[in-house]
């Protein structure tokens, strides 16, 4: 009872409320924030993830400006239904190189975390002519126009640039030869030597996808979109992972 009346004091006077409100959040903010700045770091690495080559990186724009995340999430939570239908639940390190990161729990349709070699690239390309032509009872509007706007990554060096100005690792060597790997990813007989060692197995451990996405001989950006459609939840061999906390 003394303790009611003690806190009745509290609530009845509004400055003392709010000085003890103010101090409350104070420490809690400061016993959350603070271990942060002690921890080397805050995601745990995982072998495998890479950041998104030239192409990949144009898809992810793209995806990005059709909004497609309003409809998608690209984050699977760890409860069973969702891992078996979608597959292992989302790493934190799977996205540590999104800007901005696209996890969510809005879904008009599936999530997108894993999708990446569930469907072959003549899949999608029918997908995103018309939906409905493969998921009969889709609501996703057509983006076959995708296929008809041609793209030269003019620009994809400063993207790259800039990405790394937000942390991405890409080296000297990755900006320097963005144009490149760009047009490399979809020319199947190209070259693609200097791609592959620089973000495939030669420097990640698994390999690149490079093949004509679209089936045309133009470079569009439904090549690109489908490019990072293609990569999504491939990095991680999940086969041999094996969580820190369970090592």
């Amino acid at each position: 009872m003394a303790f009611l009346d003690k806190h009745k004091a509290i609530e009845t006077h509004a400055t003392l409320l709010m000085v003890l409100s103010l101090l409350v959040v104070t420490i809690g903010g400061i016993v959350q924030i603070v271990p942060l700045f002690y921890l080397e770091n805050t995601i745990e690495k995982v072998e495998g993830v890479r950041p998104y080559t030239p192409l990949e990186l144009a898809g992810r724009d793209i995806y990005v400006r059709e909004g497609c995340y309003g409809c998608h999430s690209q984050m699977i939570r760890p409860m069973r239904d969702e891992v078996e239908r979608y597959g292992h639940y989302s790493l934190a390190a799977e996205s540590m190189y999104d800007r901005p990161f696209q996890w969510g729990s809005k879904r008009t349709g599936p999530d997108l975390a894993r999708v990446g070699g569930r469907y072959s690239d003549e899949w999608h390309q029918d997908h995103f002519h018309d939906a409905k032509s493969v998921v009969p009872e889709s609501v996703m509007p057509p983006y076959g126009f995708l296929a008809n706007r041609e793209i030269d990554g003019k620009y994809i060096q400063d993207v790259v640039e800039t990405h790394r100005m937000t942390g991405v690792p890409y080296t000297d060597e990755m900006v320097a030869n963005a144009r490149a790997d760009f047009a490399a990813q979809a020319d199947p007989n190209g070259d693609p030597s200097g791609l592959e060692e620089r973000y495939g197995a030669g420097a990640f451990g698994h390999a690149v996808n490079v093949r004509n996405f679209d089936g045309q001989p133009e470079l569009t950006e439904m090549d690109a979109l489908i490019a990072y459609i293609q990569v999504l939840g491939t990095m991680v061999d999940f086969s041999t992972f094996t969580p820190v906390a369970n090592r």
